[in-house]
């Protein structure tokens, strides 16, 4: 299973969930939905958002688990 692990780069760079939202301009209740890994879906704009906001690449952003 993919998991998103924005929280962990968050946690790496000194950045706060809330900074996250407040940049991404999303409900919260689907943000958190997104980062709480509760959605099928994830739109490719809000995860390029993501790697140009906490320069990374979306291979960061990810994770595979054996779930």
């Amino acid at each position: 299973m993919i998991k998103l692990d924005v929280l962990n780069l968050l946690e790496k760079q000194g950045k706060t969930k809330y900074w996250l939202y407040k940049q991404l301009g999303m409900s919260y209740q689907n943000f958190n939905k997104m980062i709480n890994n509760q959605t099928k879906s994830i739109r490719y704009e809000n995860i390029e958002t993501m790697c140009l906001l906490l320069q990374c690449t979306p291979n960061e952003l990810f994770k595979i688990t054996e779930e």
